[in-house]
């Protein structure tokens, strides 16, 4: 076997020291080709496709060797995504009960029956559908949760019976390339789980607009995913999950004591690298002055280091890139700011959090995702103009208010746009089996992993005339 030369591998790093972990072939344009070929033949040839018996036990049986790994796998998610390491194993007991939920699923799914015989012309017939898979998948993934995302993507894949092929992001594939070693040892062909991992843009674009893709799950930013769409093959389906600027409401009758601590989590879970973090905390301006100084104090002390560590709180952001951009656009808005509380440096990919108070509402850090460690507080008057702001940008995900009214709850939940919100809890809340969208901007399509088994199945109808 020949060796591969350097500039052919992708190095992987951890993301808290840059320190090198391993380094993994680089996919070439033959290999892309290689790989739809493999897939896209076998899902025209039916006589391969896999029993839903089989597909229930996969998943089980791979649900079983990752549980087997926890230590493992929240480890590697501390090390090559700067997850701090008590997160990452949450991110992993959640790709294990994702899996189980698949699995779950198939017991339940089936199609329905389509009335006949209620006017003449359709009478004598008995008509049904059955659920089939769409076909081949092409899964792009983010880093930032680099074992849940993957199974968001292929175990709908496995469940509904796509092949499917799946491209992590070049920072964190070291979860995703075990996971996809897991799932053959558990018993799928290696052909119906397969990975893609170029260094090349070009051929990302290629894998997700290539005529053979019948499905393309995109997580990541809006720029990259409404291009992509642009490009897709006549016929393609899509979900597209980017991000947002999660606005929460704090009103005048919040109990404080309930608040602090969600929003602290929410907003800094994972230095904020969440497409539903809280980003801009509206707070009723009777309430602001103790709740900054609440809010302060708990963020501030915050435990901000290395994510493998099981005390750690705050880790790094993925790259010092992306920490150069997130302290220039904090920079950039504490002139027009009345107070910058925290922030700093402790190396080159990890900055101490911090909050601005009353940013300007055209400031970076007020209008685009800031996906890093820090949060912004705004003051209101009414209800209404704390709707209205919230409402203001093209983007839409998740938001939340924290009232003690059942009228102000009702009136927000009802009037946020947004796909979720929540009512006295942060932003981020997700469990993985409830629809999990953005609007607008913010994405489309639904996931959640029942929802994306919908989307990568095709309804067929089957009518008998008797």
């Amino acid at each position: 076997m020949a060796l591969r030369r350097e500039d052919e591998m992708i190095k992987v790093v951890q993301a808290f020291d840059r320190q090198p972990i391993a380094e993994l072939p680089n996919d070439d344009a033959k290999n892309l080709e290689r790989k739809l070929a493999t897939a896209y033949r076998l899902f025209k040839d039916r006589r391969t496709w896999l029993k839903p018996y089989e597909r229930i036990d996969i998943l089980h049986k791979l649900a079983t060797l990752v549980e087997g790994r926890r230590d493992h796998f929240g480890k590697q998610i501390a090390r090559e995504g700067g997850k701090p390491y008590a997160d990452a194993l949450v991110e992993t007991d959640r790709a294990i009960d994702g899996l189980r939920n698949a699995a779950e699923i198939l017991r339940t799914r089936a199609g329905r029956e389509i009335p006949m015989g209620i006017t003449k012309g359709s009478a004598n017939r008995r008509a049904w559908t059955i659920e089939e898979p769409i076909g081949v998948v092409a899964a792009i993934s983010a880093f930032n949760h680099p074992l849940n995302l993957i199974v968001h993507q292929i175990a709908p894949a496995i469940a509904t019976g796509c092949p499917v092929i799946v491209k992590p992001a070049t920072t964190t594939p070291l979860s995703c390339f075990e996971l996809v070693e897991l799932a053959h040892e558990a018993g799928i062909p290696e052909d119906w789980v397969q990975t893609f991992l170029p260094e090349e843009r070009e051929l990302a674009e290629a894998f997700a607009s290539d005529p053979r893709v019948a499905f393309l799950s995109f997580i990541g930013s809006a720029r990259v995913g409404w291009h992509l769409r642009s490009k897709l093959a006549p016929g393609a389906r899509c979900a597209l999950e980017h991000g947002g600027v999660a606005p929460v409401i704090v009103d005048a009758s919040a109990d404080l004591d309930k608040v602090i601590e969600p929003l602290a989590k929410g907003g800094y879970y994972h230095a904020g690298q969440v497409c539903v973090s809280v980003q801009r905390i509206y707070v009723h301006q009777d309430i602001e002055q103790e709740f900054v100084e609440r809010f302060a104090r708990r963020v501030t002390a915050l435990k901000v280091g290395d994510p493998t560590l099981p005390e750690t709180e705050v880790g790094p952001l993925i790259t010092p890139a992306e920490s150069d951009r997130v302290q220039s656009w904090i920079d950039e808005a504490v002139p027009g700011s009345s107070r910058l509380i925290g922030g700093g440096r402790l190396n080159e990919t990890t900055l101490l959090p911090s909050i601005l108070v009353h940013p300007a509402k055209d400031a970076k850090v007020s209008t685009l995702e800031v996906f890093g460690p820090l949060t912004c507080v705004y003051s209101f008057r009414t209800l209404d103009e704390a709707i209205s702001e919230a409402n203001s940008l093209p983007v839409a995900f998740q938001s939340s208010i924290f009232t003690s009214e059942l009228a102000s709850a009702l009136d927000a939940a009802e009037r946020l746009d947004a796909s979720t919100v929540m009512v006295n809890d942060h932003t981020a809340f997700r469990v993985d089996w409830m629809p999990f969208a953005g609007r607008h901007v913010s994405g489309h399509g639904v996931g959640g992993i029942p929802f994306t088994m919908h989307e990568m199945t095709a309804e067929k109808m089957i009518v008998f005339k008797t």
